[in-house]
C-alpha cells in the first residue's frame, strides 16, 4: 500500500527528476544509481529540515547539483557532493559513514566543503587560517572550491528569504572572494551574477535603477545589433564559416563599475553591448589563424581601433580564456566591442576550469595558464613561516588583478598582475634572482626596479653578488609572490641578527664575569632606547649598538631613569606645550628603527621630510598611524590647531641601518672639475649614495638640487659643511619639502 505524497514532496520529486533526465557527463554505468544513492542519503538526512524561506532544505542541495552539473559542466562525482555537501556539518551522518557508503574520493571532497563552511563565522585571523586551508584543495581537487561556489550562487539566488543585515553580510563575503574566485577559475558567467547579486543586495536603489535603465535601452540596442550583425552574417557565410552571432549587454555591476570610476552618468557608458562571433573551426586550420580571417573580415566592414586589440588567442589570461578581442566603429558612430571564440574557446570561457579537464584528457603535458596560477597558489600557501592574515592579504592580490605578459630574455612569458613592476618579474623569475636584484633592461633600456611594466615588455633582471632585500620594497611591489619572498627573507635575517647580537652581549659580559640576567637588562634596555631584548639584541647584531661603553653603563645606579623611561613608553603622560604654545598631555612614542619588524611604525611627513635629528611632533591620522612633522613645519601647525586631540609627542631614537632620503640645493660659480669634486666629497668621503643630481651652469654661475640617503640629521649637516667647503660652491642648504612621488 503506498503512502500519499505531499505537495511539497511531490516538487521534490520532481525537481530530482528534473535533474537526472537533464544531466550531463552522467554516461557511465552505475552513474544514476549513484546518484540516487546520495539524494536518499541526503533526504533522510535532512529529513524535517527547512530553509529560512520555509521549503524543504533537500531542495537546496538538489539546486546546487543542478549548477554543479549544467552551469560548471561537473560529472558525477561532484553531482554526489553537492547532494551530500552539508550533510556532514549539519547531521549525525560521520566522514567515515559517507567514505563507508560511497568511498574516499567522495569523502574528501566533503571533508574540503564542510571545512569552508567555517570561514567567514570565526575571528579574522581563524578566518584568514581556514581560507588558507580551504585553498590548499585547489591543488588537490579544485571540485571542492567550484561545488562551493556553486553553493554560494544558489544561496545568492534565494537572499531574499534572510534580514537585511544578513543579506549585507552575505553579499560582501560574495564580492569580497566568491566572485573573484569564479573569475580567477574561468567561471565567467557565475562571477558576472555574483556580482549583480551582491550589488542588488548592498546597494538595492541603485541596482533596481540601473537594472530598469538597462531594460528600458533594450530595444535600441536590439535594432543597432541587427543593423550592426547583417552585413557580417553575409561575409562570414560567403566565406564559408559556420558560427552564431550572439550579443552580451554588459552587467549591472560593470556600469556601475565604470560610473564609478569614470564619474559619469549611464547615458554616456557607449560600451553597453558586446557582440560575439563563435564559429565552429574547420579541421587542420589552427583557431588562432581562423580568429584572425574572422578578424580581417569584420574589418573589412567597419573600421577598427588598433589600440583596442586584445590577443588572448596567442597568450591565454591566467584563468585560461581564450578569445580574440576588437573595437570597431559600428553604424551611428558608437564603438561596438567584438568577441571572436572557437566553440572550444567559448565553453572554456563558459565553464572555466571544468571545461578544462575535458580538453587536458589524454594529454599530460597540456599546461594551461590556470593550471601554472594553481602552482604559484600553491607555493604560497606551502611556505611555512607565512603568517595567515598575510596570506589573506596577498592572495587578493591573486584574485582581484587582470594580467599582463612580460618576456624574458630568451622569449619564454611570464603572467603578472598589472601594474607590477620589474622587481615583481625578478621574483617571478626566480626568489634568489629578486634577492640579488640592483636594476633592469626593459626593451634594451636601462630601468630602475620600481619601473611598471607594460604587456609585451621584454625584461632582464640585473643583480649583484650579495642579496640585498629592503623593508621599502614591500610598498612598491604587487604579486604576492614576491610580498612573500621578502618578508620570509627579512625574518631570517631578523631571526640571525638577533642570534648574533644575543651572542656578542653574552660574550661582552662574559669578559666582564656576568651573566646576562633581568638586572642587568633593566640598565641596558632603557639606556640604549629599546624596547625589548629582540631590538637590543638586533640592534647589537647589526652594528647600530656597539657596547663599547657597556662597564661604564653597567656601574651606573640608573634607578630614576628605569622608571621614568617606563613611564614614558608605557603609561606615563607629561604636560608638554603643543605647537601653538598651548599647555597639553602628550603621550611620549619614540620613533624607533623597525630592524625586526615587517610594517613601518610611523610615517614621515612630506610636507617637511623630517629625518631623525630634527625637532619632531606625531599627528595621528584617520587610520590612526602616526605621520611625524617637523616641529616648525606650517602644515604640522595648521593640524595642531584644529586636530590637537590628535597629537603625540614623539622623540628619535638611534638611527644607523635605515637612510633617510633628504634633498639639498647648491649653487656656486662656474670652475673646472667642480662637479667632480661634489660627488666625489659625497660618495667616497662622507660614504653617502646620491639617489639624484641636477646641475645647470649658465654665465659662469651654476646651480641645482642633489637628492640622498642620510641616517640622521647630524649625517647631513656634516655632508652639508663639507661641501660647503669646496672650492667653488658659494651656498650649499637642505630642502625640506619633497615630491609626493617621493
Amino acid at each position: 500500500m503506498s503512502v500519499a505524497l505531499t505537495a511539497e514532496e511531490i516538487e521534490v520529486k520532481r525537481e530530482f527528476n528534473q535533474l537526472l533526465s537533464d544531466c550531463i557527463r552522467c554516461d557511465k554505468k552505475g552513474d544514476k544509481v549513484l546518484i540516487r544513492k546520495a539524494f536518499k542519503v541526503a533526504f533522510d538526512a535532512h529529513k524535517g529540515m527547512r530553509r529560512k524561506s520555509g521549503e524543504f532544505y533537500i531542495l537546496h542541495p538538489i539546486a546546487v547539483a543542478r549548477i554543479v552539473n549544467q552551469e560548471i559542466g561537473l560529472g558525477t562525482k561532484s553531482m554526489i557532493c553537492a547532494l551530500l555537501h552539508d550533510v556532514v556539518e549539519d547531521t549525525d551522518y560521520t566522514l567515515e559513514e559517507i567514505e563507508s557508503i560511497f568511498g574516499p574520493k567522495i569523502a574528501s571532497i566533503i571533508d574540503g566543503l564542510t571545512k569552508i563552511s567555517g570561514v567567514f563565522d570565526t575571528n579574522t585571523t581563524q578566518q584568514a587560517e581556514n581560507f588558507r586551508r580551504i585553498l590548499l584543495t585547489l591543488a588537490e581537487d579544485v571540485r571542492v572550491i567550484l561545488i562551493k561556489i556553486a553553493d554560494r550562487l544558489h544561496n545568492m539566488r534565494t537572499l531574499d528569504s534572510l534580514p537585511v543585515h544578513k543579506q549585507m553580510k552575505i553579499a560582501s563575503e560574495t564580492i569580497y572572494l566568491f566572485a573573484p574566485l569564479a573569475h580567477r577559475l574561468g567561471l565567467y558567467a557565475i562571477k558576472t551574477e555574483l556580482e549583480d547579486l551582491s550589488l542588488k543586495y548592498s546597494y538595492p536603489k541603485v541596482y533596481l535603477e540601473l537594472e530598469e535603465k538597462r531594460i528600458k535601452n533594450e530595444p535600441f540596442l536590439l535594432e543597432f545589433l541587427n543593423e550592426f550583425r547583417t552585413p557580417i552574417e553575409k561575409k562570414l557565410k560567403d566565406y564559408g564559416l559556420k558560427f552564431e552571432i550572439t550579443a552580451r549587454q554588459k552587467s549591472i555591476y560593470s556600469i556601475w563599475q565604470k560610473m564609478q570610476k569614470k564619474n559619469i552618468p549611464f547615458e554616456e557608458i557607449y560600451d553597453l553591448m558586446a557582440i560575439r562571433v563563435i564559429f565552429h573551426p574547420k579541421p587542420k586550420v589552427a583557431e588562432k589563424t581562423q580568429c584572425w580571417n574572422i578578424y580581417s573580415l569584420i574589418t573589412d566592414i567597419y573600421m577598427p581601433k588598433p589600440e583596442r586589440i586584445r590577443d588572448w588567442v596567442s597568450t591565454p589570461k591566467a584563468n585560461g580564456y581564450e578569445a580574440l578581442h576588437a573595437t570597431v566603429m559600428g553604424p551611428k558612430g558608437h564603438w561596438v566591442e567584438v568577441q571572436i571564440r572557437s566553440t572550444r574557446m567559448d565553453e572554456i570561457a563558459e565553464k572555466g576550469f571544468a571545461a578544462h579537464w575535458k580538453y587536458k584528457e589524454g594529454s599530460s603535458s597540456y599546461e594551461t595558464e590556470l593550471d601554472k596560477w594553481i602552482k604559484r597558489l600553491t607555493d604560497l600557501l606551502e611556505d611555512p613561516n607565512s603568517d595567515a592574515l598575510e596570506f589573506l592579504d596577498d592572495i587578493k592580490l591573486n584574485l582581484f588583478t587582470s594580467e599582463i605578459f612580460i618576456f624574458t630574455p630568451k622569449g619564454d612569458i611570464k603572467t603578472l598582475p598589472t601594474n607590477a613592476i620589474a622587481m615583481d618579474f625578478a621574483y617571478e623569475v626566480h626568489s634568489q634572482i629578486g634577492h640579488c636584484a640592483i636594476g633592469a633592461k626593459v626593451n634594451h633600456k636601462l630601468v630602475p626596479l620600481n619601473h611598471i611594466l607594460k604587456s609585451g615588455d621584454q625584461v632582464e633582471i640585473i643583480t649583484s653578488d650579495k642579496p640585498q632585500p629592503r623593508i621599502e620594497w614591500l610598498q612598491k611591489i604587487v604579486t604576492a609572490k614576491a610580498k612573500s619572498a621578502i618578508k620570509a627573507y627579512l625574518k631570517s635575517e631578523t631571526k640571525n641578527r638577533i642570534e648574533k647580537g644575543k651572542s656578542i652581549l653574552e660574550q661582552k659580559l662574559s669578559e666582564l664575569k656576568l651573566k646576562p640576567s633581568n638586572r642587568i637588562f633593566r640598565k641596558l634596555i632603557p639606556n640604549y632606547q629599546v624596547t625589548s631584548k629582540d631590538e637590543l639584541y638586533s640592534k647589537i647584531g647589526i652594528g647600530i649598538i656597539n657596547l663599547d661603553d657597556l662597564k661604564q653603563l653597567l656601574k651606573k645606579n640608573t634607578k630614576n631613569k628605569w622608571i621614568r623611561y617606563w613611564s614614558l613608553q608605557f603609561s606615563g603622560r607629561r604636560s608638554e606645550k603643543n605647537i601653538n604654545g598651548s599647555q597639553q598631555d602628550l603621550k611620549q612614542v619614540f620613533l624607533r628603527e623597525n630592524v625586526h619588524d615587517i610594517e613601518p611604525e610611523y610615517i614621515i611627513a612630506r610636507c617637511c621630510n623630517p629625518i631623525p635629528g630634527d625637532q619632531v611632533i606625531g599627528i595621528k591620522d584617520e587610520l590612526q598611524q602616526i605621520v611625524v612633522h617637523k616641529l616648525n613645519c606650517p602644515e604640522a601647525i595648521r593640524l595642531s590647531s584644529t586636530h590637537g586631540h590628535m597629537l603625540e609627542n614623539v622623540q628619535w631614537t638611534t638611527h644607523k641601518y635605515y637612510s633617510f632620503l633628504a634633498k639639498i640645493a647648491i649653487s656656486g660659480t662656474d670652475k673646472f672639475g667642480i662637479y667632480n669634486d661634489i660627488t666625489t666629497s659625497i660618495t667616497k668621503q662622507l660614504n653617502v649614495n646620491i639617489r639624484n643630481i641636477h646641475l645647470e651652469s649658465h654665465d659662469g654661475i651654476w646651480d641645482g638640487t642633489i637628492e640622498l640617503y642620510v641616517h640622521n640629521a647630524k649625517d647631513l649637516n656634516l655632508l652639508i659643511m663639507n661641501i660647503g667647503k669646496i672650492k667653488g660652491v658659494e651656498s650649499v642648504k637642505r630642502v625640506e619639502h619633497l615630491p609626493a612621488s617621493f
